[in-house]
C-alpha cells in the first residue's frame, strides 16, 4: 500500500498549473500518484519507500511554482513573472489588425439590405445572420467569449465536444428563450421590453463582468483570480444546477445565461421585439425571435468552434489575444452604454455655449422647426442640430438601411423608441427647456443630439 504526503504549493492559479505540476511530478521515481488542486494549494502525493523530498522541489520549481504555505501569502495585484507576459505584444498587435481589417470592411455596419419587412420568415433569419457576425457579436459574443474561454483554459485536458458544449448549451437556452419571450411580448406588447436607461445599465453590468473575465483570462492580474463569478449558493438550489467542484461552469448555468441575452439586445434585436411587439401575435413574436436568435447562432457558434479546437503550445498566446478581445468588447460596450443611461456629462452641458443659433440644417416653416437627417447602417447624418426652445419640431428621418442596428432609434429625454422603416420617418416634440436632448441607436453606438438654446 503507497504512503501518502500533502505539500502545499505557491503560485496555482488555474487547472493548467495542476496538471502541469501533476505531469511533472509523475515523471519521478517511487510516485504512484499525483492529485493538485490549484483550489486548497497543495499537491496529494502517493508514493513507495522514502518520501522524494529534494526530486520533488526541483520538478515544482522547474515548473515555475514554489513549495510553501499559500494561506499567509497576500496576492499580487499584478504579475512580475515574464513568462505571463510572453504574446503580450503580438496579441495587441493582431487586436489593432483585427479592427482595422473590420472597420475598413464594414464590419460593424453590417446590414441586410432588402425592400422585404420583417413578416418574411427568411429575411429575419438573414438579418439575424448578420447580426450574429457583426454588432450582437460585440456584446453577445463577447459575453459568451467569456465565459467559455475561461472555462477552456481551466479545462486544458478537456474533449473538442467537451469544450464547444458551452457554446451549444449557451446558443439553445438564447433560441429557446427568445422564442419563448418573443411569444409574450407578442401577445402582451410591451410587457418584457425594459426603458432605455435600464437597458444601458444592464449592459454595463454584464460589460464589467466581461472586463473582469477577461482580465483574469489575460493572467496578469493574480489579485483578480479571488474573484469568483458564480450564481449565488442559494440560487443553485433554486434553479436546480448541481454545484461543480469549481462552481464556475455548469450546462444549465449557461443555458440561463444564453436565455437571459434577451435583455440584453443590441440594435438588431431591439427591432426584432419591437417588431415583435407591433403584431400583437403571440405565434409572430415567438416565430419572429426565435427564427432571428437561430440566425444569430451561427456567427456566435464560429467563435466557439475556434476556442474549442485550440490546444498545445499555441494555447496560452491564444487566451492572452482572447483576453485582450474580451477587454477591448467590454470597454466598446460601455462606451456605448453611457449614451443610454440618463447620465448629463459636462461635454454635453458645454454644446450649448459652442454651437450657433443659427443651424443650416433646421428650417423654420409655418413656426415649426423642420429637421431633416438620413439614417445608414453607418450612423446618422447629420447627427446634431441647434435648436430653439419653446418651437415645435418635426423630425424627418430618411431610413435607407432599416434591417441594421441604426434603424433602431431611441431617446430616453423625448420617450422615443422607433423601428425606422424604408423612406421617411416623422417624430414631432415640442423642446420645453435649453440643453443637450440625446439620441442613439438600441445599443448606444451611433449617437446624436439636439442642441436647445433659448
Amino acid at each position: 500500500m503507497s504512503n501518502k504526503k500533502v505539500i502545499p504549493i505557491q503560485g496555482m492559479h488555474c487547472r493548467s498549473c495542476e496538471i502541469l505540476i501533476e505531469e511533472e511530478l509523475l515523471k519521478i521515481k517511487n510516485i504512484k500518484k499525483v492529485n493538485v488542486s490549484e483550489k486548497s494549494g497543495t499537491a496529494e502525493i502517493y508514493y513507495d519507500n522514502e518520501f522524494p523530498d529534494k526530486n520533488i522541489e526541483n520538478a515544482v520549481t522547474s515548473c515555475g511554482y514554489k513549495i510553501g504555505d499559500n494561506s499567509q501569502k497576500t496576492l499580487e495585484w499584478i504579475s512580475t513573472k515574464e513568462s505571463d507576459y510572453e504574446g503580450l505584444l503580438t496579441s495587441i498587435f493582431l487586436i489593432l489588425i483585427a479592427y482595422i481589417g473590420a472597420k475598413n470592411f464594414g464590419l460593424f455596419d453590417m446590414a441586410f439590405n432588402s425592400s422585404s419587412n420583417l413578416s418574411s420568415a427568411p429575411v429575419v433569419f438573414l438579418v439575424g445572420i448578420t447580426a450574429g457576425l457583426s454588432t450582437c457579436m460585440a456584446l453577445v459574443g463577447g459575453l459568451v467569449l467569456g465565459v467559455t474561454a475561461r472555462y477552456n483554459e481551466k479545462n486544458p485536458n478537456a474533449s473538442v465536444l467537451q469544450k464547444f458544449r458551452p457554446h451549444i448549451m449557451f446558443n439553445l437556452g438564447r433560441i429557446i428563450s427568445f422564442f419563448v419571450l418573443g411569444g409574450v411580448i407578442g401577445y402582451f406588447g410591451s410587457l418584457l421590453t425594459l426603458s432605455t436607461a435600464t437597458i444601458g445599465y444592464l449592459i454595463i453590468a454584464i460589460s464589467l463582468v466581461m472586463l473582469v473575465l477577461g482580465l483574469q483570462t489575460l493572467g496578469i492580474f493574480p489579485i483578480l483570480e479571488k474573484i469568483k463569478l458564480t450564481l449565488p449558493k442559494s440560487l443553485y438550489k433554486v434553479l436546480g444546477i448541481e454545484t461543480q467542484k469549481q462552481n464556475e461552469y455548469s450546462n444549465r448555468g449557461a443555458l440561463i445565461l444564453g436565455g437571459l441575452t434577451f435583455f440584453l439586445p443590441c440594435g438588431f434585436t431591439q427591432a426584432m421585439q419591437l417588431f415583435a411587439i407591433s403584431s400583437g401575435s403571440m405565434v409572430t413574436g415567438a416565430v419572429t425571435m426565435g427564427l432571428f436568435a437561430l440566425g444569430t447562432s451561427i456567427g456566435l457558434l464560429s467563435i466557439g468552434g475556434i476556442t474549442a479546437v485550440i490546444k498545445g503550445s499555441i494555447t496560452k498566446p491564444f487566451f492572452k489575444f482572447v483576453g485582450l478581445l474580451v477587454i477591448a468588447m467590454a470597454v466598446f460596450n460601455i462606451i456605448n452604454a453611457l449614451n443610454l443611461v440618463d447620465i448629463q456629462f459636462p461635454i454635453a452641458k458645454s454644446v450649448q455655449a459652442e454651437s450657433k443659433v443659427v443651424d443650416k440644417n433646421v428650417q423654420l416653416q409655418n413656426n415649426v422647426q423642420i429637421v431633416k437627417m438620413t439614417q445608414k447602417a453607418n450612423g446618422y447624418f447629420p447627427n446634431k442640430f441647434t435648436i430653439k426652445k419653446g418651437i415645435p419640431v418635426k423630425w424627418v428621418i430618411t431610413s435607407e438601411t432599416p434591417n441594421s442596428c441604426a434603424a433602431s432609434l431611441v431617446s430616453s429625454q423625448l420617450k422615443v423608441r422607433k423601428m425606422l422603416e424604408t423612406g421617411e420617418n416623422i417624430i414631432e416634440f415640442t423642446p420645453d427647456k435649453v440643453g443637450a436632448i440625446k439620441f442613439s441607436c438600441s445599443m448606444g453606438m451611433y449617437t446624436g443630439l439636439f442642441n436647445v438654446v433659448e
